[in-house]
């Protein structure tokens, strides 16, 4: 059985989704629309998809960005992480 290797992703990637988790609230909020205006400012804040964990005390947001790098991603992923209200990103 061979493995198959991972689909490689040809940039520029319009519509590249990240999504985050972390503590509900407006911190997570602006947290991630700082990074991505950061990174990505193109990126339309107006496409957030907010969606609360059923007790509310976490949130994940889906963002969608123009992926220009590798590079690009991995600063966004590390500014996000470094937030503590940040738990995930995937």
């Amino acid at each position: 059985m061979t493995q198959q290797e991972p689909p490689k992703i040809e940039f520029p990637c319009p519509g590249y989704p990240i999504k985050v988790l972390g503590e509900a609230g407006e911190s997570l909020k602006s947290t991630v629309i700082e990074v991505m205006q950061k990174h990505a400012p193109s990126f339309d804040a107006t496409r957030l998809k907010i969606k609360d964990s059923g007790k509310g005390r976490y949130q994940s947001i889906t963002v969608y960005i123009t992926a220009t790098g590798i590079e690009q991603l991995e600063a966004i992923h590390q500014d996000l992480r470094a937030n503590p209200v940040v738990k995930i990103v995937l």
